[in-house]
């Protein structure tokens, strides 16, 4: 334990705490909201919540790669504003807008061909129409998504988290009622079934975006940060924008890619499978995506201290996200390990055959998530720091790698050899316990560490 807090100080652990609750208050009730909409259409049938997962899936990887680029936004403005230049972090917004507009054409090249892959991947036809029904609605959406993931990095950049949980919460407010009316046909609106539930998550979105601006303009913010002369295109910081973030939007693109395979290929084995393995990742977006709630409070903390040429303050950093990092994994592992029976019970509705075959399966893999679930704290807060600080193209290049080598046997074990997906299960946990082993080499190797590697990061070429 003392090699992860050997460099704590209570002074940044305070303030660490301070920018990441609010990110994963919002981000886990982001989670919450993806997972509620499953558990509504759970009641219809395995295959909707099936559907929910793999079409919500295909559209996140829709967008991904560009997703992957803006939201190092965050990143950027944290650097800006540890070097002094306010001014400069409403311009990387600015650039990161025009760069939004600009995805729009590919974003529908993009939805083209992917709808293709749902039936190309062995699904059921009636399985294949509920999924085309949710992705074809938010498709459109994920134009908003782009703008929206721009203000919430330029407002954790600057440190304000509790501006993003604050428009995020009131936009999950909004859905989760919204969700329950378009599916099931409440107070007087039609009953949509996924239909209602992507045009929830859609008309959600766009609340949230309004909800941003407001903050954005708001005259304090326009003050402070040279709002009214930001409204241009800016060479030097769409270069530095480009350079570093490119690769991480690859990184997510290709890795949501290769998650979105694996997870269609999965989906292959039948309808038991596709409904254990939804369920079992409902119960992974609850403990994942509130992480990303701290990898995003890490990077900007690193930016900043990055910016500020204060290396011995990213190694404070470093070890109060770990800290914080250990000690949500292990009580989360915990929860899954102790309660993985009533957990996916929660998502059964029938009582046949069928039903068992799913319970047992999800129960099995309940498993695996408490033993990955471990690692995964520890390896947002290392990726934090090393894309903080501009390391992102060995995160690319390595998280790329394993991930696809990864799809690679998968591919082999359920489509040429015809394994089970208990086997493919264990795989997929020991990537990622993988993938945590080399972060935690690279990061305290130090060669990140470098003034040459920093003065390049902060380039603006």
């Amino acid at each position: 334990m003392q090699f992860f807090t050997r460099n704590l100080t209570p002074d940044t652990l305070k303030a660490l705490l301070s920018l990441c609750v609010p990110m994963i208050i919002s981000q886990g009730a982001f989670a919450l909201m993806i997972v509620c909409a499953r558990y509504f259409l759970a009641q219809i049938s395995p295959a909707h919540m099936a559907a929910a997962m793999g079409g919500g899936m295909a559209w996140f990887f829709t967008y991904s790669l560009f997703n992957g680029v803006l939201a190092y936004a965050n990143a950027l403005v944290a650097q800006y504003l540890g070097t002094g230049q306010p001014d400069k972090c409403s311009k990387v917004l600015t650039q990161g807008l025009l760069l939004a507009f600009a995805c729009i054409p590919l974003l529908l090249l993009a939805g083209f061909c992917i709808r293709q892959l749902f039936g190309a991947m062995g699904h059921a036809p009636a399985q294949v129409a509920l999924e085309l029904a949710y992705y074809d609605v938010l498709l459109p959406a994920s134009f908003l998504m782009l703008v929206k993931v721009c203000f919430a990095s330029f407002f954790s950049g600057i440190g304000r988290t509790r501006v993003v949980m604050s428009c995020e919460l009131c936009g999950i407010a909004l859905n989760l009622p919204l969700s329950y009316a378009l599916i099931f046909g409440k107070w007087g609106l039609p009953s949509l079934g996924m239909t209602g539930a992507a045009l929830a998550a859609a008309l959600s979105t766009l609340f949230t975006v309004i909800l941003f601006i407001m903050f954005y303009f708001a005259r304090s913010n326009r003050l402070r940060f040279q709002v009214a002369q930001s409204g241009h295109f800016d060479r030097g910081i769409t270069r530095r924008y480009l350079r570093l973030g490119f690769p991480s939007g690859i990184e997510t693109f290709l890795n949501v890619a290769a998650f979105n395979l694996f997870l269609l290929m999965f989906h292959s084995y039948g309808v038991v499978e596709a409904a254990a393995a939804t369920i079992v990742f409902n119960w992974d977006i609850l403990s994942f995506v509130p992480l990303l709630g701290l990898n995003i409070a890490v990077m900007s903390l690193i930016g900043r201290a990055v910016g500020a040429k204060d290396l011995p303050r990213t190694d404070a950093i470093t070890s109060a996200g770990y800290v914080l990092g250990l000690g949500y994994s292990l009580l989360l592992a915990a929860v899954f390990l102790t309660w993985r029976g009533p957990l996916v019970a929660l998502f059964i509705f029938d009582d046949d055959a069928t039903a068992t075959r799913i319970y047992a399966l999800a129960r099995f893999m309940m498993l695996g998530l408490s033993a990955y679930v471990l690692v995964e704290g520890v390896l947002q807060v290392a990726a934090g720091v090393l894309r903080g600080a501009g390391d992102t193209h060995w995160v690319m290049r390595t998280s790329v790698t394993l991930h696809w080598l990864m799809l690679l046997t998968q591919f082999c074990l359920i489509k040429l050899l015809h394994l089970g997906p208990r086997l493919s299960w264990m795989i997929f946990v020991l990537m990622i316990v993988a993938i945590v082993v080399l972060f935690l080499h690279r990061l305290h190797q130090g060669r990140w560490r470098a003034p040459e590697r920093l003065a390049a990061v902060m380039a603006e070429r």
